[in-house]
């Protein structure tokens, strides 16, 4: 008898805990998937804000300018919607808010979210100094001109392996072909003169690159890319029709 008095009130103790244990356990999983469920980290891919292309490939880090780039992006699919580019997949841009001492050429490959060349690149003499900050579509003129390009074929001429660079804007920089705006190398595009007098070399509004870095970025980019020349240049960005957000043709 006394054993069963013992047993008794013990069964009755142990039922009560494991229920009391049970219904904590299961109050503490509801609330910590409510948390979960409703925590920043866990928003449904469709209401999380997107990274951009340039956050991913962390381009800052290149001096490589965001607008140069947005507005890269932008012209380069105008341009595929029009027919102009046979590769889509390669971006080049000259960001000329830098100056010539810093390597200002960036070829991008979009696809695979890679930089595959960075190096420097010079701009026309009457453009500037250190800096291009101003520009001209007119022959002789010796200025670089802004906008968007398509690259074209190859040929060997005063300057060597060169590339030609066909101007998509009117008004802007479709002389470039009768001014002979070319790709090619250039031995006053160099980190030397850099050192000793803070900026490269000139051109007569090509844009020239090192004599060791020409041949391979003239064959990663000829025949049917995008090349942007940009600036934040008041003038062009007032009548650049690639940029206009209504623009639909070329």
């Amino acid at each position: 008898m006394e054993k069963k008095q013992i047993i008794k009130p013990l069964i009755f103790i142990l039922t009560i805990s494991l229920f009391v244990f049970l219904i904590t356990t299961f109050t503490a999983t509801e609330k910590t998937t409510a948390a979960i469920q409703h925590s920043p980290l866990s928003l449904p891919a469709d209401s999380a804000q997107e990274i951009s292309l340039y956050d991913q490939m962390r381009l800052d880090t290149t001096g490589l300018s965001r607008e140069a780039f947005d507005n890269g992006l932008q012209g380069l699919a105008h341009l595929e919607d029009n027919g102009r580019i046979k590769n889509p997949d390669v971006l080049s841009i000259i960001d000329f808010s830098l100056p010539s001492s810093k390597k200002r050429l960036f070829v991008i490959d979009v696809k695979n979210k890679l930089v595959l060349f960075n190096t420097l690149v010079s701009h026309g003499r009457n453009s500037g100094t250190a800096s291009a900050n101003t520009f001209s579509n007119k022959i002789n003129s010796f200025k670089s001109s802004l906008g968007f390009y398509v690259t074209g074929d190859t040929y060997n001429g005063e300057h060597g392996y060169s590339l030609r660079l066909e101007g998509e804007e009117a008004g802007i920089n479709d002389n470039a072909l009768s001014r002979g705006i070319v790709m090619h190398s250039a031995s006053y595009v160099n980190e030397s003169l850099i050192k000793s007098q803070g900026y490269i070399g000139r051109s007569l509004g090509c844009p020239a690159i090192p004599e060791n870095m020409h041949r391979k970025v003239i064959e990663r980019i000829r025949n049917g890319t995008c090349l942007f020349f940009y600036s934040p240049d008041k003038y062009y960005s007032a009548h650049t029709r690639i940029l206009a957000k209504d623009s639909t043709d070329s």
